[in-house]
């Protein structure tokens, strides 16, 4: 048997282009308006169904908000939490399912592992937290934010620009960039066993490489395994400091 061409995985493998003049309608945008619609679709149906005395059936929806409620919102954002509910819960779950749509054979690819798709969602979640100070405290934000109370005045230029890299530069960079690094590492590791693992099976005359190739296709599966707990990690984390710089936003002062 002649074995495949090889050619290793790489950031192109990520790379995909929609039809002729609608080049923006590619696989991750029309992955994102699913998980949208999906989300959409189905709290709007658990919403219908709760009850007071929870059933089997609604015991896991109920466990799911309650998390996002009470586990994320309220332990974090104390007072005043509410109305950001059902944001950080759709939040979360489109990111979770996004995320899980890596591990679907027809799709094979994480929304997120698309760093535009990363920085989309967190330039929102900027644009979100910064508003949302400036409506609390109106231009006094920007002294909350960059001032912490009794600074001594020879410190000012020192604390105010580093307080500004880091609310308003640092926060953005590292919220998109550990979405995107997280589940772009994840799945090409994934992609490398199972395209190296295919290679080597159909290796012709070499028994030492097929069986490194059964065994690099059964350790993609563990990979893939792997990958369900970190697209819910990283869902988790990323609503979190979402919710943690609203709540900064909101009321902390330095």
């Amino acid at each position: 048997m002649i074995p495949m061409q090889w050619t290793a995985p790489g950031p192109e493998d990520f790379v995909f282009h929609g039809p002729a003049g609608l080049e923006w309608l590619n696989k991750p945008m029309l992955q994102l308006i699913i998980a949208i619609l999906l989300v959409t679709v189905f709290w709007i149906i658990a919403a219908r169904k709760v009850k007071v005395r929870p059933t089997k059936g609604t015991f896991l929806l109920e466990f799911a908000y309650d998390f996002v409620r009470n586990g994320i919102a309220r332990e974090l954002m104390g007072q005043g939490y509410q109305p950001f509910v059902p944001l950080l819960l759709g939040m979360f779950s489109v990111i979770l399912v996004s995320n899980l749509f890596g591990e679907f054979f027809l799709l094979m690819f994480p929304t997120f592992s698309n760093i535009g798709y990363s920085w989309g969602m967190t330039i929102f979640v900027f644009i979100m937290y910064v508003g949302i100070g400036f409506k609390a405290h109106g231009p006094g934000y920007l002294k909350q934010a960059l001032l912490p109370p009794g600074l001594p005045a020879y410190m000012v230029p020192i604390v105010v620009p580093l307080e500004f890299i880091s609310t308003f530069i640092t926060r953005p960079l590292t919220l998109g960039i550990r979405l995107f690094a997280n589940m772009f590492g994840g799945h090409i590791v994934v992609i490398v066993f199972v395209v190296g693992g295919s290679y080597l099976l159909t290796y012709s005359h070499n028994l030492v490489y097929n069986v490194a190739g059964v065994f690099s296709v059964l350790f993609s599966m563990v990979m893939m395994a792997l990958e369900v707990f970190i697209a819910f990690m990283q869902a988790y984390i990323f609503t979190i400091l979402t919710t943690q710089y609203i709540s900064t936003a909101m009321h902390e002062a330095h």
